[in-house]
């Protein structure tokens, strides 16, 4: 902080004014100051003041708030010899406030938990806070409260403890556990029936569980679980105590997921949960919904932890078929959020079923997965006085997308085909409301695509009987009656002698506006699988693109349609193309100039974008099959195009999302005619590099890197796309060199090193024989810290990519100048690589970018072993040894075996292991 420690009176001023302060701006100004205080060595000294005075909940709430962080974040500031007293001061604070309020207690056991956690010179903490506080019952709300965030704190993201101090702290907590079972259940014993305590002390077991430390036998036995079964038994139980005791109850069940090796547990929360299905009804009876959901939470978790066993011996001991009808009959509870609850667990049972491909187990859990299809095709049931089309983005949509999924993975147990002819039969032989019609047209929809198109007699049926739905039925019905045409495509495909009763009957649709966006759906994946047999009706398409926007859809049912029909424009004799492609792209050209010619109004001009949009998904989806030597057909449309495309990238240069659409629009040109595009090469690459140097929009170095994939093996072209490569990097130095500019512009970082790697890929003697390689490396290497999925990835795959052109020997003539040019790099940049990769993985980036690191590093060795195994020597010996409490974060000996595993590795999945396991010594 500038201008020194500020005093108490200050801070209390700012915290007065964050809580209060009537005017929004003086509480930003406030939120801004106390982050930097909270940020500053002087937050230690002022936090432990405040706590002292007490003078209100607020600042003791912030003081108590920035101990918590300073100990998670900035541990590192405090000396060694002052961690006692901190321990000592944060005790007491705890004590002296308990009552003040519960959040602050909370904050206070976070930053004494994580305190105890980092601290390796406080053995035994569990049990010096037990005999501490043990004997004082006005102390054990907060002791409980601390013994409660232990537990959960262990594996907290925020802690960099490492797995050494984990594991040690693991192993002490574990030969604690029974002592504070022990501690819980007396506890119960001599506060009786007193809600909140048990609260509490439900919290507290349950964080036990979920650590996985709990002896099982002992807890099998033990008068705790008594309790937990006789609060969930008990009709008068109060809500909050319900729910802990559900989550108790599932912290449980999760962590006996290996039932073999905690047999007595299990058979014990088994026996107590199939109990509660009385209980369940009563709070049925009594409409409680809160207590319905915690009792499917329950009968869910129970048919996950013994999925394997149901599986393994179904009926027969725990695999008892109960835990299943449990299940259903709470997918018999009205509310639709009920059954959705245990949606993961039948995703998982479908998927053990198909993995064992057993008839006889199929023919077991078939009955169970019909009684759930009949369930849910009765909640996906809109209300009967519902108007209009179906929602699909509110929960109830949400909740019908899910069924769909749901549907379409456990619908091999049952069989396609048979369901699909029961549901159809339920319309043919009856007369149902028009919300079941409906909802049973929404599960033929989920299901179709799976049934065989070849010889099914249903589905013709159904195809014949659908289009000829008369237009008096409700419009959910007719819309979601769409929505299965779009689905039976393939059926279409099959029968060709459907598709002009089907087109009519979709266009129908797309005239009226609530179903237009879903019959433009329907049409496009006709258009996507009939291609060849609606090429006869491409005139209609054509006719219908061209009056797109008196149609009232949604912006993705129109571009879904242009793209429908350039697939099927890209089937047409290859002399029509170009004049059909024209026409095509003649409404957005003419909007699109049209746009160019207005004045801008209140100094803004009009949005291109959606202009843009559509003529990328007729360049991306027009691909004609074209022989070596004939002239693509799209040439010459996109270069009539281009100076359209140009000018609205010169008059919207400055509008990052515009420029994005058009280097899109222009990535999908240059695709779609490859070579064809040779003309536009120069023009096109002068734009990009003069806009470059006033708006760095990193799309510019996207497109830059298809140009080179496109071109980059043209001896013609190389040194110009060489000079283009120079003239985007300075400018994105530049922007990346600044105070913090790497994190700052992640994108930017991802799309130079997707450029680099393009030519890498296509001309790497060019790039390699530059000036511009060692700052583009030097970039790289920078760069890899970078916490940033895309971004990352990008780098890494450069680097990867490029050492790898020194190491395959693909016969071409450039190899051994190749490998001395990458040699001679590798000299130069070799240590710096390794010291910052292995500094990188331990340090910064998430364990799922590990196997992008390993690559590297296998590519460096494969190279040149002898020296890698050097470098990586020097690397290891710069990490740090042990924590700043004292904890040993690495041995000797692990980092020796490190080294032998890697320097030893045979394939680069062995390097990646090492890589796993090493790291997990400094998270």
């Amino acid at each position: 902080m500038e201008g020194g420690k500020p005093t108490i009176a200050l801070v209390y001023q700012a915290v007065q004014a964050l809580y209060h302060d009537p005017d929004p701006a003086g509480k930003e100004r406030a939120s801004v100051w106390l982050g930097e205080l909270q940020r500053s060595m002087y937050a230690w000294e002022i936090s432990d003041q405040l706590l002292q005075l007490k003078q209100d909940v607020e600042s003791c709430y912030f003081a108590a708030q920035t101990m918590k962080m300073k100990i998670q974040t900035s541990f590192y500031e405090l000396p060694p010899e002052t961690h006692n007293a901190l321990r000592d001061s944060l005790l007491s604070h705890i004590q002296s406030l308990k009552d003040l309020s519960p959040i602050i207690v909370t904050q206070l056991a976070l930053a004494i938990a994580d305190l105890a956690l980092q601290m390796a010179s406080w053995k035994g903490c569990v049990h010096t806070l037990i005999e501490k506080y043990n004997d004082d019952v006005s102390s054990m709300t907060f002791l409980i409260e601390i013994l409660t965030v232990l537990p959960e704190e262990v594996h907290s993201r925020s802690l960099r403890i490492g797995a050494n101090r984990r594991t040690e702290i693991i192993e002490d907590l574990a030969y604690y556990s029974s002592t504070v079972v022990t501690l819980l259940t007396t506890c119960v014993e001599k506060t009786g029936n007193d809600e909140k305590m048990l609260i509490k002390v439900f919290r507290c077991l349950g964080s036990w569980f979920n650590l996985g430390v709990l002896d099982s036998n002992f807890m099998a036995s033990n008068q705790l679980l008594i309790v937990l079964f006789q609060v969930l038994q008990r009709d008068e139980t109060s809500t909050n105590l319900h729910e802990a005791a559900s989550d108790c109850v599932c912290s449980a069940l999760y962590a006996i997921e290996s039932v073999d090796t905690n047999v007595a547990l299990a058979m014990q929360l088994f026996q107590g949960v199939l109990t509660l299905e009385t209980a369940y009804h009563m709070a049925v009876a009594r409409e409680d919904l809160d207590k319905v959901l915690n009792y499917c939470r329950i009968f869910t978790e129970l048919c996950e932890t013994f999925l394997e066993t149901t599986v393994r011996s179904p009926g027969q001991g725990m695999g008892d078929l109960r835990t299943l009808e449990l299940l259903l009959i709470c997918a018999g509870h009205p509310q639709y959020e009920v059954v959705e609850i245990s949606f993961n667990f039948w995703y998982r049972l479908g998927e053990h079923l198909y993995k064992t491909n057993e008839p006889a187990l199929h023919a077991i859990f078939r009955p169970y997965i019909q009684r759930l299809l009949h369930s849910l095709a009765r909640h996906c049931q809109l209300d009967p006085d519902h108007e209009g089309i179906p929602e699909d983005t509110d929960d109830f949509g949400e909740f019908r997308m899910r069924v769909s999924d749901l549907v379409k993975d456990v619908i091999f147990l049952v069989g396609s085909m048979e369901c699909f002819s029961q549901l159809y039969s339920t319309l043919k032989d009856g007369n149902p409301p028009w919300e079941v019609t409906e909802a049973v047209l929404f599960i033929m929809a989920a299901i179709a695509k799976s049934v065989d198109p070849q010889n099914s007699p249903t589905l013709t049926e159904v195809l014949e009987q659908v289009v000829l739905l008369p237009e008096t039925v409700h419009i959910a019905v007719r819309y979601t009656s769409i929505e299965l045409v779009g689905e039976m495509s393939e059926v279409v495909d099959r029968h060709p002698r459907f598709l002009d009763p089907v087109l009519n009957y979709l266009m129908k649709g797309l005239r009226e506006k609530p179903l237009a966006s879903v019959a433009a759906k329907a049409i496009h994946n006709i258009c996507s699988v009939c291609r060849d047999h609606m090429a006869q009706h491409f005139q209609g398409l054509l006719d219908i693109a061209r009056a797109l926007d008196s149609f009232a859809l949604s912006t993705e049912a129109a571009v879904g349609l242009l793209k429908g029909t350039a697939l099927v424009l890209a089937r047409l004799p290859l002399e029509k193309i170009a004049e059909c492609l024209s026409d095509l792209c003649a409404v957005q050209v003419m909007a699109l100039k049209k746009l160019l010619a207005q004045s801008p109004t209140n100094g803004k001009t009009a949005d291109p974008t959606v202009w843009l949009d559509r003529l990328a998904v007729i360049f991306r989806h027009t691909n004609p099959t074209v022989e070596n030597g004939q002239t693509h057909p799209c040439q010459k449309v996109i270069q009539e195009i281009w100076p359209v495309l140009s000018q609205t990238l010169n008059t919207h240069q400055a509008d990052n999302r515009i420029v994005e659409r058009c280097c899109r629009c222009l990535r999908f040109a240059v695709r779609c005619v490859g070579k064809g595009s040779a003309s536009l090469l120069q023009p096109l690459v002068t734009q990009m590099v003069s806009v470059y140097q006033v708006y760095p929009h990193s799309c510019f170095l996207y497109l830059g890197s298809i140009l080179v994939d496109e071109y980059g093996m043209e001896d013609g072209c190389r040194q110009g796309l060489m000079d283009m490569l120079q003239a985007l990097c300075m400018p994105t130095f530049q922007l990346l060199e600044q105070p913090l500019g790497l994190r700052n512009h992640p994108d930017t970082v991802d799309d130079l090193f997707r450029l680099a790697t393009r030519f890498v890929q296509r001309s790497p003697v060019t790039l390699l024989s530059s000036g511009i390689i060692i700052h583009i490396i030097q970039c790289a290497i920078a760069a890899t810290t970078l916490d940033h999925r895309d971004a990352n990835c990008s780098v890494m795959k450069f680097v990867r990519d490029l050492i790898h052109t020194g190491v395959s020997n693909d016969h071409e003539e450039d190899f051994e100048l190749r490998k001395q040019l990458i040699g001679q790099a590798m000299e130069q940049h070799g240590q710096q690589l390794v010291t910052q990769l292995m500094h990188t993985c331990c340090f910064c980036l998430p364990a799922y970018t590990l196997p992008d690191v390993a690559e590297v590093l296998w590519e460096i060795m494969v190279f040149n072993r002898p020296t890698f195994c050097r470098w990586l020597e020097v690397a290891l010996k710069g990490l740090p040894k042990e924590t700043t409490g004292g904890a040993v974060t690495v041995t000797h000996k692990q980092l020796t075996d490190f080294h032998k595993q890697v320097t030893s590795a045979e394939e680069c999945k062995q390097v990646c292991w090492a890589i796993r396991e090493f790291t997990r010594l400094f998270r």
